[in-house]
């Protein structure tokens, strides 16, 4: 029989994640409609599905709910009628090709970011002060690449005397090397893009081998996520 009433547990668990210290502190995370659910499935995170109908995934445990528990529990204005309690991934060894994001607050901008990363071999990001990735709007926006990622939630600083050997790439759309000029070395590399509205903080651009920026016509600037999608693909990984 499906849970009609929100005070089953295990809604009442699944509701918790809401709240991003819960999110923190469990290392789990919702997932809302088939496509974002089947991504967690293929990437062996998915805990438990909830569904008004079964979708029929053999091996994952599937909790069936009615469509005013759905209609509560979910976060969209209209219910793909399936989510899903995902395990955070786990972190991996960072890679030679590293995205930083000083304090990006958007999360449409967070999203496309991290599908952008994934798109052009960044395999790893870092995030300092920057709005929850695992919040469902990000989530949404990253159309299943934030399970495909090596996440650190870290100050830059710190990762950066970490990683002494990487190049690290700037933005700076006043002051900055065009990017058709960028001369590329043969190391580990990393770029580090800032806030929508204040840029990137002083002390951290002291910290980069060059900084870029990108020739426009009739416009100052970019959105962050559309710099960043510019700037990763010049500098992507080749396959």
């Amino acid at each position: 029989m499906p849970i009609t009433s929100l005070q089953n547990q295990h809604i009442a668990d699944l509701l918790k994640l809401d709240r991003k210290k819960d999110r923190d502190a469990s290392g789990l995370f919702v997932v809302e409609g088939p496509h974002l659910v089947k991504e967690a499935i293929d990437a062996g995170l998915c805990q438990t599905v909830f569904a008004v109908t079964d979708p029929g995934y053999p091996g994952v445990e599937t909790i069936l709910v009615g469509e005013a528990v759905m209609d509560k529990i979910a976060a969209t204005f209209t219910p793909q009628g399936i989510l899903a309690v995902v395990r955070r991934p786990a972190l991996r060894p960072v890679g030679d090709r590293i995205l930083l994001l000083d304090q990006v607050q958007d999360p449409g901008n967070m999203g496309t970011l991290l599908r952008s990363a994934l798109a052009f071999g960044f395999d790893s990001v870092v995030c300092d002060g920057c709005v929850d990735v695992f919040n469902q709007k990000t989530l949404r926006a990253t159309q299943g690449a934030i399970f495909r990622l090596n996440l650190l939630d870290s100050p830059i600083p710190a990762f950066l005397s970490q990683n002494a050997d990487l190049t690290v790439y700037g933005t700076d759309p006043h002051g900055g090397v065009p990017l058709d000029d960028v001369q590329l070395g043969q190391g580990r590399m990393a770029v580090l893009l800032g806030n929508e509205g204040a840029g990137i903080r002083p002390a951290l651009l002291a910290m980069t081998a060059t900084n870029i920026r990108i020739e426009t016509a009739a416009v100052e600037s970019l959105n962050v996520a559309v710099a960043g999608a510019i700037i990763m693909h010049r500098l992507r990984a080749k396959p």
